[in-house]
């Protein structure tokens, strides 16, 4: 009886990889090279910018209007996905007609009307309706400013996106656990809190994650009713100096490093709230 030879299999060669992988990078390293030297950016101008104090306060004010923009546009959407999955017609309906409207409207359109709302509403207050008296009224172009603008239209568009998100995120859990929960006599409240929402946090969290990041470059739209963000005090600089593409750059820089730590973010609730299932 003859002995077995070990096989060794080779692994042929294939040049075509090898090669696309040494054009991307020599074209890397070509467009890298070509931005550096290239003097129309003027990197002086940039570097004396990165750190200005009208730049750092435009990015104090993108910040805050991200974080709370998503975080109440994730308790309205949250809201709204329960009225979706309600038994209650009208509640399903009113849900229904919400995101429909502001996920059917443009962001910027959006934006514009909030900052102009006292074309229609010149005095906004809290009274008795159809008619009632009022017992606390305010002018609506003092009310609604720029910033209180750029955070209601933010969060009312957000809110409907995050409605869908959070509508599939709470279908993906299997209606057995909620049946076994109703089992145990756990009110629906209860149930949602403690057993549908941990479990749909799994398939929540990476688009919630991309709605944040999408956000943070979405406040630059808030450059059209001049909110303060970055990129409305990056246009005020260069309408002083002119130094158009270069303040530009210094804008894009501060929105690549916060929609990248906002990845890291992203990537570590991935982790965190995948445990316990098999990837």
């Amino acid at each position: 009886m003859t002995a077995e030879l070990p096989i060794e299999a080779v692994k042929p060669r294939r040049p075509g990889p090898m090669v696309a992988a040494a054009a991307a990078a020599l074209g890397l390293v070509w467009l890298a090279y070509t931005v550096v030297v290239n003097q129309n950016l003027h990197w002086d101008v940039i570097v004396a910018f990165l750190f200005d104090g009208r730049i750092l306060g435009g990015l104090l004010v993108t910040i805050a209007l991200t974080v709370l923009s998503m975080g109440l546009g994730v308790v309205l959407g949250v809201t709204a996905a329960v009225m979706q999955l309600s038994d209650s017609p009208v509640l399903r309906g009113a849900s229904a007609l919400y995101t429909w409207f502001f996920r059917g409207t443009p962001l910027l359109v959006q934006l514009i009307f909030w900052f102009n709302i006292g074309l229609v509403f010149p005095v906004i207050g809290i009274g008795v309706p159809f008619g009632g008296p009022m017992l606390v009224e305010w002018q609506a172009h003092q009310l609604i400013t720029p910033f209180i603008a750029a955070l209601l239209g933010l969060t009312i568009n957000e809110g409907a996106y995050m409605a869908e998100i959070v509508r599939a995120g709470i279908r993906s859990v299997d209606p057995g656990q909620r049946e076994a929960a109703e089992s145990l006599g756990m009110s629906h409240r209860k149930i949602l809190r403690r057993v549908v929402l941990p479990q749909a946090m799994r398939v929540i969290i990476p688009p919630t994650g991309n709605q944040f990041i999408s956000m943070l470059k979405t406040t630059s739209m808030v450059s059209v009713i001049a909110g303060a963000e970055l990129l409305t005090v990056s246009q005020r600089i260069y309408l002083e100096n002119f130094e158009v593409i270069a303040l530009l750059v210094v804008a894009s820089l501060w929105y690549l490093l916060l929609t990248s730590v906002a990845s890291v973010g992203q990537h570590f609730l991935e982790r965190r709230f995948s445990r316990g299932y098999a990837s």
